[in-house]
């Protein structure tokens, strides 16, 4: 996926406190944050975490100006954090063209921890979208884990489904079908909503070069985006973590039922066709 190198990015829906904060104690050690963070990845919220996660002293958060770094996108070619400034900037330009009412919800690069209006959480989270504040946060070193933890190809467009997944939340919020579910399992409401996410995110792979930031996206990529919602399916990571597979417990859906909802937001290009409340899933 390769950004217009002259398209402007606006670094102003884009907020990094990256080496702000000074760290999290995590209670039980590291490790065992990283394996409940797999079940948690593309949705997480750090209150879902709070058991295991003993906060303290964020710190400061500073913020970074990357304006004078991400300035086109020849930048974002060159630079993650500018590519991810960009797909923030396409993500909203579609959904503020498509969406009636649509507000801007700003992304948040941190290192470390990070305060939010769901509470305090760290890195091992993975990226999650918050409704108090309406706000995406992510460490970009989870990219690295997708790759490295989760056998996933990686690559560009890969990240970017992985933004427009988080951005597909802010869209449930704004429609009010955002809603903390407490059931578990293959047909769960839980699993339902992470579904739509995908979609959602398809439906933006779809639009994405109209939206004025993108050259035409290539099979192959589009492939690693496919890809990484396969290494993010439930079965997938408790094959990983647990050596066996509980449906029962299922948060976000299967491998196949991932693909299945990216492809088709993608294939439809039509956000009407991500009903997954009343879907046969």
């Amino acid at each position: 996926m390769t950004f217009r190198r002259r398209v402007r990015l606006n670094t102003g829906q884009v907020r990094d406190i990256r080496g702000s904060g000074r760290g999290l104690a995590i209670g039980g050690g590291l490790g065992g944050v990283v394996i409940l963070a797999l079940v948690l990845l593309l949705g997480g919220n750090p209150a879902d975490v709070a058991p295991v996660i003993d906060a303290v002293n964020v710190g400061n958060e500073q913020e970074n100006d990357l304006s004078q770094e991400c300035q086109t996108g020849a930048d974002a070619n060159e630079r993650e954090d500018c590519r991810i400034v960009g797909y923030v900037n396409s993500i909203q330009a579609y959904w503020s063209d498509r969406l009636t009412g649509y507000t801007e919800a700003q992304t948040t690069l941190f290192s470390g921890g990070v305060s939010t209006g769901c509470g305090t959480a760290s890195s091992a989270v993975g990226p999650f979208y918050c409704p108090p504040d309406q706000s995406v946060y992510i460490d970009l070193g989870f990219f690295d884990a997708l790759t490295t933890r989760l056998g996933a190809d990686g690559g560009p467009l890969a990240e970017a489904y992985v933004m427009a997944h988080e951005y597909g939340h802010h869209v449930q919020n704004l429609i009010g079908v955002l809603h903390q579910a407490a059931d578990t399992g293959a047909n769960s409401y839980a699993v339902r909503t992470e579904l739509q996410a995908d979609c959602f995110a398809g439906v933006w792979i779809a639009h994405a070069v109209d939206t004025g930031y993108l050259e035409p996206i290539s099979q192959a990529q589009l492939a690693t985006a496919v890809d990484a919602a396969a290494a993010v399916g439930d079965d997938r990571i408790q094959e990983a973590t647990a050596g066996q597979v509980n449906p029962e417990t299922w948060t976000h859906g299967s491998s196949e039922q991932r693909q299945h909802w990216l492809l088709r937001g993608y294939e439809t290009g039509d956000p009407e066709r991500c009903d997954t409340f009343s879907a046969e899933l």
